[in-house]
């Protein structure tokens, strides 16, 4: 036996040497592969990897399902499915044209200041080795997706209880090509806003003031509700819009920090103006209405927090406690009075308010930033105060220009080919049965 040891400890001796020959360019191969994989996972910050998943999903929860129930429970009860529907087929129309179009037109590297190339058509080009910063591209891709989602979606509260179920599809889909892509690119992608350093971390302009806009004009060119302003609907439903609301409260901790693309001080402390300027606003909306109303109302409280989020949603990453306690105490007073502005002074059924809290708080967050940054109330990256301040006022003209000459020309083509409106018949009876075929409750 010991012979026999000594005999293959002998033969592999001999044999090793040829061995190692032959496998040295495998062996090369394998040590270059393995090292290359080793730098690719080098490159990828776990942390900010977990937190943008998690903040992805965070905004997507805004709109299925706290978006869609917010609004839902606004409406009148034989109008509600419709109301979900809306926000449903809209997410995934909005999701597919953003993998054909949008994105490319959005972020893709473009030859000039206004769009984005086609590189990235269809994401071409677009593997899971791509990288944005320090996390995979793929999911940057669909955290921005997210985005494109909410934004038609708030449109949705201005024409509730009316529009026709086809218009709203070939509306959202030109306003999202048309609208949402540019505007994103000029001010998030490399366009001319952003040369110009504005400000707006996650959508002041590019998310509550186009859809502000265009909601206005789209209430106005479809005309009210019968028997608006003298005959008007409670919601149906209070209960559901305090829930989505809150779903809304939650998720838009990923809306803002999550707009930081990474797990650091910076998505932190805009998690917590985020909070602050939300529950100010909230207080402060309840005050008010307490005091004209004499009693303090759960929609009310709610549609406060509302306004507080989209108004500090472009400072967010700029101001500090101090800021987002001013942003939120006048988000609470300008917002609740420009709804009643646009309701009985401007006679425009923007049903759900989505001009008077979005767009006015986005407006205002989005030019304020550039005062509540300061290091005077305790923000940062803004030295310059009336040299910000030109900037954020061009960039909100030109986008509010440009906003309503689009919806305009969007209108008009949505009006010459599905129409507008539904029968006034259906309108009575609600859109669940007649546009739909389906009802939400039944009392049988």
């Amino acid at each position: 036996m010991k012979k026999i040891l000594r005999l293959s400890a002998l033969l592999l001796a001999f044999m090793l040497p040829g061995l190692l020959f032959a496998q040295d360019a495998n062996l090369a191969d394998a040590v270059t592969t393995t090292a290359e994989a080793l730098e690719e996972v080098a490159s990828i910050d776990t942390g900010n990897t977990a937190w943008m998943l998690t903040a992805t999903v965070l905004v997507l929860f805004m709109t299925l399902p706290g978006l869609a129930l917010f609004y839902g429970g606004l409406v009148r009860s034989q109008n509600v499915l419709s109301v979900l529907m809306h926000c449903f087929a809209i997410a995934c129309l909005a999701s597919v044209l953003w993998i054909a179009v949008l994105y490319t037109m959005a972020f893709a590297p473009g030859t000039g200041s206004w769009v984005g190339s086609l590189e990235h058509i269809g994401l071409k080009g677009i593997s899971i080795d791509s990288m944005q910063e320090d996390f995979p591209e793929t999911i940057f891709i669909m955290f921005q997706m997210t985005f494109a989602i909410i934004t038609p979606g708030l449109i949705v509260g201005a024409f509730v209880e009316r529009m026709k179920f086809t218009a709203i599809l070939l509306f959202t889909a030109l306003w999202l090509i048309l609208v949402y892509a540019p505007v994103t690119y000029w001010v998030w992608g490399s366009g001319w806003l952003y040369e110009k350093g504005i400000i707006d971390l996650a959508g002041g302009i590019v998310v509550h003031a186009t859809a502000g806009i265009s909601a206005l004009l789209l209430a106005k060119m479809l005309g009210p509700r019968d028997g608006f302003p003298n005959k008007l609907h409670m919601p149906h439903h209070p209960a559901m819009v305090m829930i989505g609301a809150s779903m809304l409260w939650v998720g838009w901790f990923g809306f803002n920090a999550g707009s930081q693309l990474a797990a650091n001080g910076n998505a932190g402390m805009t998690m917590l103006v985020t909070h602050i300027s939300a529950a100010v606003a909230s207080l402060t909306w309840m005050t008010l209405e307490w005091r004209i109303n004499g009693k303090p109302g759960l929609v009310g409280i709610v549609t406060g927090m509302v306004a507080g989020l989209a108004t500090i949603t472009p400072a967010s990453g700029n101001v500090g406690p101090l800021g987002a306690v001013c942003l939120g105490f006048l988000a609470g007073i300008v917002c609740y009075f420009a709804c009643g502005i646009v309701k009985n002074k401007l006679k425009i059924d923007d049903s759900l308010d989505v001009f008077a809290v979005h767009g006015v708080g986005g407006i205002m967050g989005t030019t304020l930033v550039a005062v509540f940054g300061t290091a005077a109330f305790g923000g940062t990256g803004v030295d310059n105060v009336l040299e910000q301040l030109g900037v954020q006022l061009t960039g909100i003209s030109v986008v509010v220009l440009w906003s309503a000459v689009a919806t305009f020309i969007i209108v008009m083509i949505c009006k010459c080919t599905t129409g507008l409106r539904v029968a006034q018949e259906d309108e009575h009876s609600g859109l669940d049965q007649s546009e739909h075929g389906e009802t939400s409750y039944q009392f049988e």
